[in-house]
C-alpha cells in the first residue's frame, strides 16, 4: 500500500484555524491526475497541492480543486513552500531564501524569508497580469444579488490574470459586500463569456482593501483567502490608479470567521507592470500520513 506524508498548512495567518486551509501531498510523482483529483475530493478544500520533482525548477507542484486543477494559485503555494521549509526539505539559507517553483501556468520565484532557522514568511512573485474581458456593471451586479449603484465605477468589472483569470470588481461599500448573494445560473454565464475562473469582490479600506471570493459554479464556492485573486487584485487597483502607494495589506476571510492577511507588491509602473508580489506568513495544524 502506497504511503504519502502530507500536511494541512493554514495559509496567510499565524494563528491556526485562521487564513486559509491546504492539504500538501509530499512525493507525489508517481500519483496520475485522475488520482491527485480524487485525493483533491477527498481532501474537500479550496485547494490540495502536489509536490513533484522538476527538471526545469527547484521543486513543482500541481493544485487541484475538489473539481478541476488549476495552473496558479496563491495560497497553495504560500502554503506548499512553508510546508517544504518547515520540513527541512528546502534548506534556509540564512534570512532569505530564494527558490524557483514550477507550476502548470509557469516558473514563478518564491522567496522564504526565515527567523531563528524556521520559515515566518513566503513571498510568492505572480506572473505580469493580463487585463482581459470587461463585463457590464448590471449584469455583474445582478451576478451577486446587488444593485448596479453598490459598485464602484472608478474602473470597469474586469478579467485579470497573473496566472490564473479572475474576475475583478469593486464595490462601493462595505454593506454591498456583505449582502452579496450569488447567482448561480448568472455567474455561470458571465464565467462563459469572459472565461474567468472565479470572482473576487472587494471595498478599498483605511488599510488597503477588505475582500470576499467566490469560485464556481456549478458549484458556488466562497474562498477564505485568495492568494493569487490578490495579486489580479493588486495589479488592477494599481493599473487603474486607484492606489497612491503600491504596496498594501489586503484582508479577507473575517466573516467568514477565517481572517488573513497578506503584503501586496506591485512591481512596475502603472502602465506595464511587470509582476505582483503577495506574501505572508503560515501555520502547520495536520501532520500525516496519506495511505492508498
Amino acid at each position: 500500500m502506497p504511503v504519502f506524508p502530507f500536511m494541512q498548512v493554514d495559509a496567510f495567518t499565524n494563528s491556526p484555524l485562521g487564513g486559509n486551509p491546504c492539504a500538501i501531498v509530499f512525493d507525489a510523482d508517481v500519483l496520475t491526475a485522475m488520482q491527485m483529483q480524487a485525493i483533491a475530493r477527498e481532501q474537500n478544500l479550496s485547494e490540495t497541492a502536489f509536490v513533484l520533482k522538476s527538471a526545469r525548477a527547484d521543486v513543482r507542484a500541481r493544485y487541484f480543486t475538489p473539481t478541476e486543477e488549476i495552473p496558479l494559485a496563491g495560497h497553495p503555494t504560500i502554503a506548499t513552500i512553508f510546508a517544504l521549509a518547515e520540513t527541512n526539505r528546502i534548506a534556509l539559507k540564512k534570512e532569505r531564501t530564494c527558490i524557483r517553483l514550477e507550476l502548470e501556468a509557469g516558473v514563478i520565484n518564491v522567496e522564504i524569508v526565515g527567523e531563528n532557522g524556521r520559515p515566518s514568511k513566503i513571498v510568492m512573485t505572480q506572473l505580469k497580469p493580463e487585463f482581459r474581458d470587461t463585463l457590464p456593471f448590471h449584469e455583474t451586479a445582478a451576478a451577486f444579488g446587488l444593485k448596479s449603484d453598490d459598485l464602484a465605477r472608478h474602473a470597469p468589472a474586469q478579467v485579470v490574470s497573473t496566472g490564473t483569470p479572475q474576475l475583478m470588481v469593486e464595490v462601493s461599500h462595505l454593506d454591498a459586500l456583505r449582502r452579496i448573494e450569488t447567482d448561480s445560473s448568472a455567474l455561470g454565464q458571465l464565467k462563459d463569456r469572459a472565461g474567468f475562473f472565479s470572482a473576487h469582490l472587494f471595498v478599498r479600506t483605511d488599510y488597503g482593501t477588505f475582500a470576499r471570493h467566490f469560485a464556481g459554479p456549478p458549484g458556488i464556492f466562497e474562498d477564505p483567502f485568495t492568494g493569487s485573486a490578490t495579486g489580479g487584485m493588486g495589479a488592477f487597483l494599481w493599473h487603474y490608479d486607484l492606489i497612491q502607494d503600491p504596496s498594501f495589506i489586503a484582508r479577507q476571510g473575517d466573516w467568514m470567521h477565517r481572517p488573513g492577511k497578506a503584503e501586496v507588491t506591485v512591481l512596475g509602473p502603472r502602465e506595464d507592470i511587470r509582476a505582483v508580489q503577495v506574501a505572508g506568513p503560515a501555520v502547520t495544524v495536520i501532520r500525516g500520513t496519506l495511505e492508498l
